[in-house]
């Protein structure tokens, strides 16, 4: 009988919910999106109550369209956005505060704060990351300077925090486990990446008490199980991964040196660095890939803010595409962009620039650019960013990406592979299963389990689907990264006031 597994992966823009059987073979998804709340220009919330109510509805519809029940489900993984912070109530469960998204820029002020009393160094030393809003800490930081008596209520023990897995863990055994895996807890700014526990000396630059912080736990491991009023029966929770490590992970790649890029909301690269600790000179971050077996293996990652969001931002705010998967053949008809550049930076620039401030800009208008242009530029935009970011990875790892592998929704677009591939003069590699974030989880749990005796086991499953190789000539390749450049050094000088 089949080990079946089920992936919860819990985004930014949507909940999924994907069984497996031990083959890896997809038996059946369900799949929920829910709303994104702006209150403010950058700010970024969202409901904690809707999120897990989508998780529930999701997995019930998995396992109908499987036609199974909790009972046949042998262990579940979740995989989550990161950095998404919710606080609530010990007592009752229920959110104090919307949950601030990873992409929020609501918290720079309190960032900018602790830049100035000298804490960066401290921050980088300690955590591989920067002091910025897209790490939890400033959001927690955040939500209690907005609730009342916030501090007091932290400190006397009376709420719980955490990232997006903590959340669910907690809400899907009511209360009984409480809960983060090393590779989110990394992305907190509140973590030692070198002994992976909380640091006081962290927790006291934001006036976080560390008492009110999760256990911290393997990645791979069984934490508890589901209550079984959810559905039917109890499940062994046995995995808890950040969506990006997820993928990583999902795309076997466990050798030092190996890289894969998510195509999301926001694009997403990692370098597994091995059990070794690299920090970044150029505009990267060190990051916890997973932790089992008694093995903390680390990774470099680089974070693109807008990826498939600039793809929604043609689609909703302009109206240029009825939907996103219309851009393949716009762009594939048009022969290039006419001179257009989009930097989509509606939320600030993440790696390797670490700027909140910069705003989104289209250069190179002239009377003969049209919608075509301009989408062709969104879906090059893409690519160009993720150029920055492995250019970055080669000068830190001190050797070049002799390949790419790649998932995410925007994968599946084959233009914008094939134009990746160009301009990054690498060999791109996507997956048979391209719910690699899925994959890895439920890879992950099948560990704890022992549906897998060892990674080996995994590698005879894992198959490539599609590979595109440079056809792009030196000088054509020169040319537009040279605009590119020049278009992102153009924002990087012009800001608007707020008050304008």
């Amino acid at each position: 009988m089949s080990d079946y597994l089920l992936a919860i992966d819990q985004g930014t823009s949507s909940s999924r919910a994907i069984i497996f059987d031990d083959q890896l073979n997809m038996l059946a998804l369900g799949q929920k999106e829910f709303p994104t709340y702006y209150p403010h220009p950058s700010w970024v919330e969202q409901n904690a109550d809707e999120i897990f109510g989508s998780v529930v509805a999701v997995v019930s519809e998995a396992l109908a369209k499987a036609r199974l029940s909790g009972k046949d489900i042998s262990a579940l993984a979740i995989t989550n956005q990161r950095e998404t912070t919710v606080v609530w109530d010990k007592a009752t469960g229920n959110p104090v505060y919307f949950a601030l998204v990873w992409q929020s820029r609501q918290t720079a002020d309190l960032c900018q704060q602790r830049i100035k009393r000298g804490y960066e160094p401290l921050f980088k030393r300690k955590t591989g990351l920067v002091l910025d809003p897209y790490f939890s800490a400033s959001k927690i930081r955040f939500i209690l300077d907005h609730i009342d008596n916030g501090q007091t209520r932290a400190e006397s023990g009376a709420l719980c925090v955490g990232t997006i897995d903590t959340w669910l863990t907690y809400k899907l055994t009511k209360g009984r486990v409480y809960v983060t895996d090393v590779s989110n807890a990394s992305r907190t700014l509140l973590m030692n990446i070198d002994t992976c526990a909380w640091d006081e000396e962290l927790c006291h630059a934001w006036n976080v008490p560390i008492d009110m912080l999760p256990q911290i736990v393997d990645t791979s491991g069984i934490v508890g199980e589901t209550d079984p009023s959810f559905f039917g029966a109890p499940i062994k929770i046995a995995a808890l991964v950040g969506d990006q490590q997820a993928a990583l992970f999902g795309q076997l790649c466990l050798s030092e040196g190996d890289v894969k890029n998510t195509y999301g909301t926001g694009c997403f690269m990692l370098m597994n660095t091995g059990e070794k600790r690299v920090a970044s000179k150029n505009g990267l971050l060190t990051t916890v890939a997973w932790r089992f077996n008694g093995k903390t293996v680390y990774a470099l990652e680089g974070s693109v803010f807008v990826a498939g969001s600039a793809i929604q931002w043609l689609r909703d705010g302009l109206g240029l595409i009825r939907k996103s998967e219309d851009t393949e053949h716009i762009c594939k008809q048009t022969k290039d962009c006419h001179g257009v550049v989009v930097v989509p930076s509606f939320v600030g620039l993440g790696a390797p620039y670490w700027n909140p401030d910069v705003q989104g800009a289209v250069f190179g208008l002239t009377r003969g650019t049209t919608d075509s242009h301009l989408i062709r530029a969104t879906l090059e935009s893409i690519a160009y960013q993720s150029v920055d970011v492995i250019k970055a990875m080669e000068k830190d790892a001190h050797h070049p990406v002799t390949g790419l592998k790649v998932d995410g929704g925007a994968s599946r677009n084959d233009f914008l592979m094939q134009f990746q591939s160009d301009v990054l003069n690498t060999e791109v590699i996507r997956p048979m299963i391209s719910e690699t974030t899925a994959l890895g989880a439920a890879m992950l749990a099948g560990l704890a389990i022992g549906t897998y005796s060892s990674t080996d086991d995994l590698s005879r499953i894992w198959k490539a689907s599609q590979s595109f190789k440079p056809n792009m000539s030196p000088e054509i390749r020169d040319s537009l990264l040279a605009r590119w450049k020049m278009a992102i050094d153009a924002v990087m000088m012009f800001k608007v006031s707020d008050h304008e």
